[in-house]
């Protein structure tokens, strides 16, 4: 579908950083890699060096002794410890530019904008430093965001880090059930909260929320109001906490210089949570040296992530991409941070976004792509992209129509890169390659270090076949544990319960011939009619290249000692669920998928649940369709559309 960005043998020096790598490493290690492939296998037989390599190719800021381990090993795959001897501090890292460089560039819905350069950031950040440091916080302290996605977010983030505090962060659309599921459970102590924010052209003021969170935190100390965007937040919420300003806040002495604590490789940087669909989500900690090392990775070497790039990633500060997006701060990159709808004021927002920041790296949801094509947004004819070299797509598996999408209407020459990992490693498992072609409806690599396969039934790496998408040994982004989980019980449960001491990532999934890769959906929603396992992205796929469908949820319904498929279809206003539409759809998946794919039942619903991060809720479809309750609806952003799914074990359909 589109050639590789670069070539090995002919890319200049400075142009392709994997170029460089591979060289590097041939210079250095004495080898002869000749290709991608070459340099993964290498990778993941010489873990060790590989990851020493990668952290002194990428730049990164360490404090170690040139003997001091790489890794020890542990009994088990989970209590291995890399680079046990090494120390560092993130913040630091990704604030080793201090010039006029611009930094962060913010834009929202309302048309708001604001810049920084990295001299201002470096900053602002010593300045919220100092305010931190009076209020007694220290490395190990939990410092919580309800935030927008924002400069002031970054900013918060990255002082917290720098006195070693653990940063976690829940965007505003959360209600008051799901945040304090999270936050309780990590017990902060200072919050940085907006009063306001905007969404699809509406206003909502959180004086109410953060009062609420104020009760139900007792562990938070203050609470820092960032500004007023909108001028509707009315009073300071009222509680036991102190409520500051950010303006005071960051009220300090400009001359102070910052310390960054050295702390480390294993120290604690972010907290992540589960959807907590099934039960109160459970806390992810990731440490910073694993959290900086897998980014840079990924940006350096994946994505050649360049100082003159403007890197866009439409995201939430609830969304793991958020934290992905602003480490890419260390490369001395331009971020570009919205806030907002990305259909409002009109359908082409984002794009137009892209076009007034210059962005080269554009960064969103296949969700967001398929949206886009069905509202007729066609940038390639509309917009003047001249920069814009590489798009990302991740939350859900993009379909090859997806591809189809990118190349005909957003741009013929863009290198697409579909990427897919997750929560639980803040990062991907298989991703994009400057040095590999685009094949449709594929993912191009395996990530460098990631020794990733995909198991049968019985446990037997196979390529060309479906099966569990599992990593064979252990990583440095693999967190360090569940909080409150002091014997990696809920860890073990979580990863390591359907393979031994292998990594078993939840993806359900195929190795191709071109030895990229595939994603059906998430393996707990496989369904099985007559013992046949079938992916949900497999049936959204055919669905959703019908002009009427907007979006659509498969399930499996138990159902005459068999499983039968029930397909729930969202349509564009004005279309209906008529016969012929039926008769269409299943024609669409029989052609282009199998006869075992065509649902039995398929219905029509005005709206289909999907977690606060955005991705459809199937388990919470499936739990409902049979008359099982929904253990944490709090974890839904919209749990009031689950009563179009509602059957009495299975007799309403």
């Amino acid at each position: 579908m589109s050639q590789a960005r670069f070539d090995l043998k002919t890319a200049a020096p400075g142009d392709c950083h994997l170029v460089d790598f591979i060289n590097w490493i041939n210079e250095t290690q004495r080898v002869q890699l000749a290709s991608y492939a070459a340099l993964h296998r290498w990778s993941v037989q010489n873990r060790e060096t590989f990851w020493q390599a990668c952290m002194t190719f990428t730049s990164m800021t360490v404090d170690a002794a040139a003997d001091a381990k790489v890794l020890k090993h542990g009994r088990r795959f989970w209590l291995d410890q890399w680079f046990p001897e090494h120390h560092l501090n993130y913040a630091e890292n990704l604030l080793r530019f201090r010039d006029e460089h611009t930094a962060l560039i913010f834009c929202d819905e309302h048309n708001n904008r604001q810049a920084l350069s990295y001299a201002g950031l470096y900053q602002q950040v010593s300045l919220l430093q100092q305010w931190l440091l009076a209020q007694g916080v220290q490395a190990g302290d939990r410092i919580a965001g309800f935030a927008a996605n924002r400069i002031e977010t970054v900013v918060a983030m990255l002082a917290s880090a720098s006195l070693g505090a653990i940063w976690s962060s829940c965007s505003p659309d959360f209600g008051v059930g799901g945040i304090l599921d999270r936050f309780t459970q990590i017990e902060p102590k200072v919050l940085f909260a907006v009063p306001s924010h905007c969404y699809a052209g509406r206003v909502n003021t959180h004086q109410a929320v953060l009062e609420k969170l104020m009760s139900g935190l007792p562990s938070l100390q203050t609470v820092v109001l960032l500004p007023d965007l909108y001028g509707a937040a009315g009073d300071d919420p009222k509680g036991d906490s102190t409520v500051v300003h950010w303006h005071d806040a960051v009220a300090g002495d400009q001359n102070t210089d910052m310390t960054f604590a050295s702390l480390p490789f294993s120290h604690p940087l972010f907290i992540m949570y589960s959807s907590g669909t099934t039960g109160v989500p459970k806390c992810i900690v990731h440490s910073a040296g694993g959290t900086l090392l897998q980014h840079r990775k990924e940006q350096h070497l994946h994505l050649n992530l360049q100082r003159d790039d403007v890197l866009f990633y439409f995201t939430t500060c609830g969304w793991m991409m958020w934290n992905w997006l602003v480490s890419g701060l260390a490369s001395g990159a331009t971020l570009v941070l919205y806030d907002g709808s990305p259909f409002h004021p009109q359908s082409s927002v984002l794009f137009d976004l892209a076009a007034d920041t210059g962005v080269t790296i554009f960064g969103t949801s296949a969700k967001y792509l398929s949206a886009a094509e069905k509202a007729g947004v066609q940038p390639r004819q509309t917009h003047d992209l001249p920069k814009l070299h590489t798009l990302l797509s991740t939350g859900s598996p993009l379909s090859a129509e997806g591809f189809d999408y990118v190349y005909q209407q957003v741009k013929t020459d863009i290198s697409l890169q579909s990427i897919s990992g997750g929560t639980d490693i803040i990062s991907c498992f298989v991703l994009g390659n400057p040095l590999l072609p685009v094949h449709r409806g594929e993912i191009q690599c395996a990530g460098l270090g990631m020794d990733v396969k995909v198991y049968n039934e019985a446990g037997q790496p196979v390529s060309q076949e479906k099966g569990e998408l599992v990593c064979q040994h252990s990583f440095p982004c693999m967190p360090t544990g569940f909080w409150h989980d002091p014997d990696h019980k809920k860890y073990q449960a979580a990863y390591f319960a359907r393979f031994d001491n292998v990594w078993t990532h939840g993806d359900y999934a195929e190795q191709t011939v071109h030895g990229g890769w595939i994603i059906y959906g998430r393996s707990d929603t496989v369904l099985n009619p007559g013992g046949v396992r079938i992916g949900t992205a497999e049936i959204y796929r055919q669905v959703e290249q019908l002009p009427q469908v907007l979006e659509s949820v498969a399930v499996g319904q138990e159902w005459d000692n068999d499983v039968r498929i029930v397909l729930f279809v969202r349509l564009q206003p004005g279309s209906t669920l008529d016969e012929k539409l039926i008769g269409d759809i299943k024609l669409s998946i029989r052609n282009g998928a199998s006869p075992r794919h065509v649902p039995a039942i398929i219905r029509q619903v005005s709206d289909i649940p999907r977690t606060l991060n955005g991705k459809i809720a199937e388990t919470a479809v499936r739990e409902t369709l049979h008359g099982r309750p929904v253990k944490n609806q709090d974890a839904l952003a919209n749990p009031d559309s689950l009563t179009f799914f509602k059957g009495d074990g299975g007799d309403t359909f």
